[in-house]
């Protein structure tokens, strides 16, 4: 699920410009390393947290049916995570930078959850609404300056974006329909029965078993009268 929300970011990213700007959107950690080799101007969107969102879990099982109509699977519910990203600019200059970020900034505040057509693997099955918050992160987040100290990089201005997914539950196969009727099929006996060894199956009123089995024609007593409501059992 986070790689598939990796990608619905990159691609509304690309489309609000950047990808024909020549600006690499990348997800890598902001080191000090990573700013080093980095030649390009680049929109970084690192991935610093994950939490599930425990007051939206739920409880039971889906059906899945297959083209015929069939039931296929039983699938658990989605589980909500919430994920929390740091997005920064890298530029030659820092008017460069401010520009790209303001330029990430008003494509992420604008939206409100990833357009089903971004959407791929998982989250495209599931047809659940990916939201996006542009305008901060969570309280119980780390915050930006802790993470920069444990990236051991330099402050840099950045956004804080989270997005709430779903986790698709674990699908377990159901068996297939039933298509043809049960056969049964007898064999020859070889031993002498023994005494109490036949079993009779809930046919009480039968004393042996007749010419055609258990299974054959059966004398019934008459249907027990109906009590009318409100009449007592003597």
């Amino acid at each position: 699920m986070i790689h598939e929300v990796d990608e619905g970011l990159r691609r509304l990213l690309a489309e609000s410009g950047l990808d024909a700007s020549g600006v690499d959107v990348v997800f890598d950690a902001p080191t000090r390393d990573w700013a080093a080799r980095r030649s390009a101007p680049t929109v970084c969107v690192f991935l610093y947290d994950v939490r599930e969102d425990h007051t939206r879990r739920a409880s039971g099982a889906g059906e899945v049916y297959d083209a015929d109509g069939f039931l296929a699977a039983r699938r658990a519910p989605a589980r909500w995570f919430e994920l929390t990203y740091l997005v920064t600019a890298w530029a030659s200059r820092p008017q460069d930078e401010h520009r790209l970020l303001s330029q990430a900034l008003r494509c992420l505040v604008s939206t409100d959850a990833l357009p089903p057509r971004l959407l791929t693997g998982s989250l495209a099955e599931l047809g659940l609404v990916v939201g996006l918050d542009g305008g901060g992160t969570g309280l119980d987040a780390p915050a930006a300056s802790d993470v920069w100290s444990a990236l051991g990089g330099e402050l840099k201005p950045s956004l804080g974006l989270r997005v709430r997914a779903p986790l698709a539950g674990v699908t377990t196969a159901a068996a297939p329909p039933v298509t043809e009727g049960l056969v049964l099929r007898g064999a020859a006996r070889t031993a002498p029965e023994e005494p109490g060894a036949a079993r009779r199956l809930r046919y009480t009123e039968v004393a042996e078993p007749g010419p055609e089995g258990f299974g054959g024609r059966r004398e019934r007593g008459p249907a027990p009268a109906r009590r009318r409501r409100g009449e007592r059992q003597p």
